[in-house]
């Protein structure tokens, strides 16, 4: 039992000592502990949640004490079909999501100016799985959300060591 308790503990150290860390959580700047998110739906709001509480940080209630603000704008999801059966029923849709966003800190000095983000993906729809392509495109969507809050995620924190040199 000693030796399993031990194996145990040498391997956590090993994966400690190598650079392993959670999935999803990044190592962030001093004054982005505390960031506020202004507009966006709540799916997008989710997501920064979770990165935040991943990265041990968390989503500001207000503008003050906020390390940075990061406001939304113009937020859209489209949904395209990219091809037919031969029944006229939709074999693949190419999903959209994107959206504009600008870094500002706690008294609205802009930090950088409003840029974009757009995340594409495709799917096959297979006609014969109808009820578990339903929530594939969900799961998809969700994995639309972390990918564009992961790009705004970085870019903040170029922009904020940028801003600190």
């Amino acid at each position: 039992m000693l030796t399993k308790k031990a194996v145990i503990f040498v391997m956590a150290l090993l994966l400690s000592a190598c650079g392993y860390h959670l999935r999803g959580a990044l190592e962030l700047p001093a004054n982005m502990k505390n960031v506020y998110v202004e507009g966006g739906s709540s799916p997008l709001l989710e997501q920064f949640k979770q990165v935040m509480k991943s990265s041990s940080a968390q989503l500001a209630s207000s503008r003050q004490g906020a390390g940075i603000v990061i406001k939304v704008a113009n937020e859209e999801f489209n949904r395209r079909v990219l091809s037919l059966s031969t029944r006229g029923k939709s074999n693949e849709f190419e999903l959209t999501y994107r959206l504009d966003y600008e870094f500002a800190n706690a008294a609205d000095a802009v930090l950088m100016p409003r840029q974009s983000v757009e995340v594409r993906r495709e799917y096959y729809n297979d006609q014969q799985f109808m009820i578990a392509k339903d929530q594939e495109e969900a799961v998809i969507r969700n994995e639309m959300y972390q990918q564009a809050v992961q790009t705004i995620v970085n870019r903040a924190r170029v922009v904020l060591e940028a801003g600190a040199k």
